[in-house]
């Protein structure tokens, strides 16, 4: 029989039992930490111990539970099995509905509303109209093109920047270092969705915040190690940034005393801008288990060199 076990260094596994199990019942499941998990075939990750995964000497698959795998990929003690990551084919929709409302509330000054409304001031301001009003997407993946489309399907002006060249109908694009500074001077309303890799890592820094116009806004929805946090709150502060909605961070969860809480026109969300759910993550760790066992090509595999 197939062993997994479940590891997380700060989150509680034990819901997606009952969904690995409905998808294939002929899986012996254990929790990290139980007597018989170090006997696991297969490692089913969210942010795991540094060591956890190496410690299981049978390991022939790791599996993350998200679309990232960063959070597995700093281990440096990670056995070179394959590892793969759950690709839900709703999150890229999720991620849209989530950019599309930040959008929106910076759009239609409902951050200057809300203000407003604490200290009982009734302001009606102008309506713009969305083409005057620069979105620029960091990350032009599956996600990142589909979010970047809605948006231009809205009337915003959209452009987009990635490592790489892309092509997108009706929008602007920008590729590589050299096009990063001119790509962020046209952008008013600035969305990471990138993947995490050493290039990317501490992007959304002191260098990047300044480049961009003043008075643009945040809307970072990548990784939270994009984020250089003591830049965005100095960047808030001095008003060079008038707004950010941040859904991801370093550290996770964030703790109660943290700066950003009661940081200047900022919305933290609690890393819910799209989640997979229990059944998709159990059927496709379910899928890839059955490909192992049964030597056929594993699906949604990480290319470690890359980062995803």
């Amino acid at each position: 029989m197939t062993k997994l076990v479940l590891i997380s260094r700060d989150y509680d596994m034990s819901h997606l039992v009952p969904s690995i199990l409905r998808a294939a019942p002929e899986l012996d499941v254990a929790m990290h930490g139980s007597r018989d998990a170090v006997d696991a075939d297969v490692a089913v990750c969210w942010n795991p111990p540094e060591g956890a995964v190496a410690a299981l000497p049978r390991l022939r698959l790791v599996h993350s539970i998200a679309a990232g795998v960063d959070n597995i990929l700093c281990d440096p003690s990670l056995p070179r099995v394959p590892l793969c990551r759950v690709v839900d084919p709703q999150h890229a929709r999720g991620m849209s509905e989530f950019v599309t409302w930040g959008v929106l509330h910076f759009h239609r000054q409902l951050d200057r509303v809300m203000a407003n409304q604490r200290s009982g001031v009734w302001l009606r301001y102008e309506q713009q109209d969305p083409s005057t009003c620069s979105v620029g997407v960091m990350g032009l993946g599956e996600i990142g093109s589909r979010v970047a489309a809605d948006l231009r399907r809205l009337g915003f002006s959209v452009r987009g920047w990635a490592r790489r060249a892309r092509e997108l109908p009706g929008i602007a694009t920008f590729a590589g270092a050299q096009a990063l500074e001119t790509f962020l001077r046209g952008t008013d309303i600035l969305v990471c969705l990138l993947p995490l890799t050493d290039e990317t890592r501490g992007i959304l820094g002191a260098r990047t915040l300044e480049a961009l116009p003043r008075g643009a806004k945040l809307i970072h929805v990548g990784r939270g190690e994009h984020l250089v946090p003591r830049d965005l709150l100095n960047a808030l502060k001095e008003e060079h940034l008038a707004g950010a909605i941040v859904d991801v961070f370093p550290n996770e969860p964030l703790p109660a005393g943290d700066p950003f809480w009661r940081a200047p026109n900022m919305i933290v969300t609690p890393h819910m801008a799209s989640v997979a759910s229990s059944e998709t993550i159990g059927l496709q760790v379910a899928q890839n288990v059955r490909r192992l066992v049964n030597g056929e090509p594993l699906l949604n595999v990480v290319d470690v060199a890359r980062g995803y």
